[in-house]
């Protein structure tokens, strides 16, 4: 319907460019017949890689210009792109009605899954179209609930978002996080709980990293970077992770340093205080590799020393729980499906098994009560199981059906906790379980303004190019029929051992509602059955990722559900970068792609922020082996001429500090330099957006409006 429109405003918005490195390109040039593209100029730079044979290889870098986001050709750049991008959008004749379909479907309380501190509980909640959730707290749950901070006042336009929340042990105190804009970089600030004022202390630069509160109240324990030293916090390279600890009332300035590893600037730490305040518990991370090291502190023994009880990265620790001196983890060590094991910190190496591993995988592990609290996936949907402290299982949890769950916060004094259960057709609900009984209380149930009764969701199991059985699942309306003609959007993501669940979104909700068809397929490289399952989708073996992908749609086709010209792809982050390489190796078989967050450039991607730290997933461009794998499939550098690719809606926000937005300015400039046909390939940056955490509601919708026009646009229903 709208593959091919010229209008006159968007021949304006481009002569309005105006600027000597940025020229409308005409048709003549080879653009598109249906879009006038801003010419990005290219720069004569080259980069060397290893080969097998022990030589270089040479790289050309046409774009590199567009890595430096603040410069006046990138910004004026982004404008030019953003406004072709709107004048396109400005034609699709249904994009309001989406635009108050989504409002409409948006509108309906959210509640977050409570948790229990000093004799009160404090949840999160949405009225319907705040931009922020609310931090609420009440005595009771059927009280009457207390703001105790509201993230939609501290930015005019919501994008400060609460990054973190911890309440200090006494509960006199709320130690929590915010970032702006979407960055990963946070701020943390202390409220007064009874007064709801901040207190003067201000902690930055905080990176992944939560606060957990000494014991006594008196201050907590976080993670952070020195400042970045060239003054670009969107691009500078994350390093020497540190650990510090602030004490109430004293400056940032003043704040222990306790542990930092200067010989190891990969190394990143996470530390928690153990429930009985006992110990420090630093998990240390390198890169995006499950596998971890453990080290604790005595904190009950003035001057002790950090001990490293795992000291190489030989599987995932996860700390479940201690009673004294043996500590319980959830791991991965000789069970690539996980299993509970205990060790008594004096005698370091001996793990004795208390949960073992099982056929379906075991993906958290809580202590509550005196009990244990166990979520597996099956086949990548939820399955909740109670054991006794010798982990022995007594009972299922009963849940409602094939979806996912959340949350089981609790400690050893109460057999209280709480978790949300949610599918791809019902929004979260929230149930309150006694572990002891193992009785579930439904305590908030939200209610939608789509009636969900009417789609359906289904499993199936197909197989990829070298025979390997993939799960998938296919939501659509009850009774759709299998002849080809559903516009039908295909998700996967299949990277750094996450798994993709069942869940609930606005926007797939208005998708459906438009007699569109969802499908999320459980890729390899995922986590959905374990380290196995994540191996065979990592590093060399990341193209089996794409294969996976493929098949997918293969399947789609085949059963009759959808067709080429009615089927898309989309992803974000590594999605992205799976959406992007997926529709460049088989263009043939969709109709639109959307690449979201993408990591794009293959060879560049551990130069920015904390993009070193995926090597441990893609590999080394570094590496000749690794070089040659990621070289084959990297989106920018395998764009060819002469082929009709899907249209390609790129979307990205400069404030991305997650993945670096050059990576999708670089492969739109690319991409509309060596596309000749007449699908739009276009991109959306939004200028006050980051990697999507936190990103408020009303962004959320314009960003959505546009992709699903985008979508129904291109898919012609």
């Amino acid at each position: 319907m709208l593959r091919s429109i010229l209008t006159a405003g968007a021949a304006l918005a481009l002569a309005a460019c105006g600027s000597a490195n940025i020229q409308p390109q005409s048709a003549d040039d080879g653009a598109s017949a249906a879009l006038t593209y801003p010419v990005a100029r290219t720069v004569d730079h080259n980069d060397r890689y290893p080969a097998a044979d022990g030589s270089e290889i040479e790289v050309a870098d046409p774009y590199r210009w567009l890595e430096e986001l603040d410069s006046a050709e990138t910004r004026e750049w982004i404008a030019a792109q953003n406004r072709i991008t709107d004048a396109y959008l400005d034609q699709i004749s249904d994009r309001s009605q989406i635009r108050t379909r989504l409002s409409a479907l948006w509108n309906f309380e959210r509640y977050g899954v409570p948790s229990r501190r000093a004799g009160r509980y404090f949840y999160t909640h949405n009225n319907g179209l705040q931009n922020q959730a609310v931090l609420y707290m009440a005595e009771r749950l059927e009280d009457q609930p207390t703001i105790l901070l509201d993230p939609n006042q501290l930015s005019s336009d919501g994008t400060v978002a609460l990054s973190g929340a911890e309440v200090s042990p006494d509960g006199r105190y709320l130690a929590y996080g915010t970032s702006s804009g979407g960055s990963d970089w946070q701020q943390w600030r202390v409220r007064d709980v009874s007064s709801r004022s901040d207190r003067d202390e201000v902690i930055d630069w905080v990176k992944f990293s939560g606060a957990s509160w000494a014991k006594d109240s008196s201050g907590f324990y976080y993670s952070r970077y020195d400042a970045p030293a060239d003054g670009d916090p969107l691009k500078a390279v994350n390093e020497n992770h540190k650990i510090y600890f602030h004490r109430l009332g004293t400056a940032q300035s003043e704040d222990q340093l306790v542990y930092a590893r200067p010989d190891q600037p990969q190394w990143g730490f996470a530390a928690d205080v153990s429930e009985d305040g006992r110990f420090l518990l630093i998990s240390v991370w390198q890169g995006t590799d499950r596998r971890n090291r453990f080290f604790y502190q005595r904190l009950d023994r003035p001057g002790a020393p950090v001990t490293e009880l795992v000291s190489e990265l030989v599987a995932s620790f996860q700390f479940v729980d201690n009673d004294g001196d043996v500590f319980y983890f959830l791991t991965d060590l000789d069970a690539p499906r996980y299993r509970v094991v205990a060790t008594d910190i004096n005698r370091p190496g001996n793990w004795s098994n208390l949960v073992a591993e099982s056929d379906a995988t075991l993906v958290d592990a809580k202590a509550i009560g005196n009990r244990l609290v166990l979520e597996y996936l099956r086949d990548a949907h939820s399955e909740v199981r109670i054991a006794d402290r010798g982990g022995r299982i007594e009972r299922d949890v009963m849940l409602p059906g094939l979806g996912s769950t959340g949350g089981f916060t609790g400690d050893r004094q109460s057999n209280e906790t709480f978790y949300s259960y949610t599918s791809f057709t019902a929004a979260p609900s929230v149930y309150r379980l006694d572990v002891e009984t193992g009785v579930s209380t439904l305590y908030q149930s939200p209610s939608t303004p789509l009636d969900e009764s009417r789609f359906e969701t289904k499993q199936v199991f197909y197989t990829s190019k070298d025979g390997t059985r993939i799960p998938m699942f296919i939501t659509a309306a009850k009774g759709t029929p299998l002849d080809g003609t559903a516009p039908t959007m295909l998700y996967g993501y299949g990277g750094f051992n996450i798994p993709v669940t069942p869940s609930y979104k606005v926007p797939i909700a208005v998708w459906l509602d438009m007699g569109g068809v969802y499908a999320v397929a459980n890729l390899r490289g995922g986590g959905e059955y374990g380290g196995d399952w994540h191996r065979a989708g990592m590093k060399l073996n990341k193209q089996n990722v794409f294969d996976d992908f493929a098949a997918a749609a293969e399947y789609l086709i085949a059963q009759g559900w959808t067709s080429p010209q009615k089927l898309s792809i989309l992803g974000g982050s590594n999605g992205g970068l799976l959406a992007a390489a997926t529709a460049q190796q088989r263009p043939e078989l969709f109709a639109a792609t959307v690449p979201i967050v993408g990591v794009l450039d293959m060879l560049r991607f551990n130069q920015f922020t904390i993009g070193w730290a995926w090597e441990s997933d893609y590999g080394s461009p570094q590496k000749a082996d690794e070089f040659a794998a990621l070289y084959a499939y990297s989106p920018l550098h395998n764009l060819r001429s002469g082929v009709n690719y899907p249209a390609t809606f790129v979307v990205t926000g400069d404030h991305d500090d997650r993945v670096f937005p050059a990576h999708s300015f670089k492969y739109t400039a690319a991409l509309q330099s060596v596309y000749s046909g007449d699908q739009p390939m276009l991109i959306r940056v939004d200028t006050r957006g980051g990697h999507g955490a936190g990103k408020p509601t009303a962004k959320q919708i314009e960003e959505w409006t546009d992709i699903l026009g985008f979508l129904k646009a291109q898919l012609e229903f």
